[in-house]
């Protein structure tokens, strides 16, 4: 059996040199049995790991997202319930960065008082952490941006951390629409030149590799 450390850096040099798609398939992954909550900055974790922030509404797929990537089912915990989710999970990878899935945006039977913590805690977080390299606002490729996606997308921009945008559930509309959905949202969010933008599925699991060298560039130095 290969000793735990160069199970550790084998993955580093994988990331580093781009061999995405062996990054993805690499069976040794270590994870922690559930997410590391949070919505306090005393709770964050303590180890100065690179963090990848997920952003995006309720059920677009977050969850299912850090499981795509990963080759896993349910690490990270997905739900039927929309809004579920009101605390910042952490999750741990193999102690290299952490998938940070913040909660959705946008439920409609939320509370305007519960809104307004959850806001709260989340803006917090996303001020004051440097140890944010990207974050992952991801988006239904079938519909237009929400107003939330609107608002959600320009405070993103107004911290000047990186980020990309995912416009998930590409599986759901014809190959031939997919540019033209990407497209749409571009218009939509009125989209600076140069911002990444990447058609994913979590069912067909196709389009890993791009979201992956994303990925790549900011945790691997």
């Amino acid at each position: 059996m290969l000793p735990e450390s160069f199970l550790h850096y084998f993955l580093q040099y994988l990331l580093r040199y781009k061999t995405i798609q062996s990054a993805y398939t690499y069976s040794s992954w270590k994870f922690q049995n559930k997410a590391e909550p949070a919505v306090h900055p005393n709770q964050y974790p303590k180890n100065h790991l690179p963090e990848i922030v997920l952003a995006g509404k309720s059920n677009v797929g977050k969850s299912s997202f850090i499981n795509t990537l990963i080759n896993r089912k349910n690490l990270a915990r997905t739900s039927s319930t929309p809004g579920k989710t009101r605390q910042i999970n952490f999750y741990n990878m193999d102690n290299l960065f952490y998938f940070v899935d913040l909660p959705g945006y946008g439920y409609s039977k939320m509370s305007k008082e519960e809104q307004f913590k959850v806001g709260k805690f989340i803006e917090k977080y996303l001020s004051i952490r440097e140890n944010i390299k990207l974050i992952v606002l991801i988006l239904d490729i079938r519909h237009k941006p929400t107003e939330d996606d609107k608002l959600m997308y320009n405070y993103i921009r107004s911290t000047n951390i990186p980020f990309i945008i995912i416009a998930n559930k590409a599986d759901k509309i014809a190959v031939t629409k997919v540019d033209k959905a990407v497209d749409e949202i571009k218009k939509e969010l009125n989209i600076l030149a140069g911002t990444v933008i990447i058609p994913f599925s979590s069912e067909r699991r196709i389009y890993t590799e791009n979201a992956w060298e994303e990925i790549s560039k900011l945790i691997i130095k």
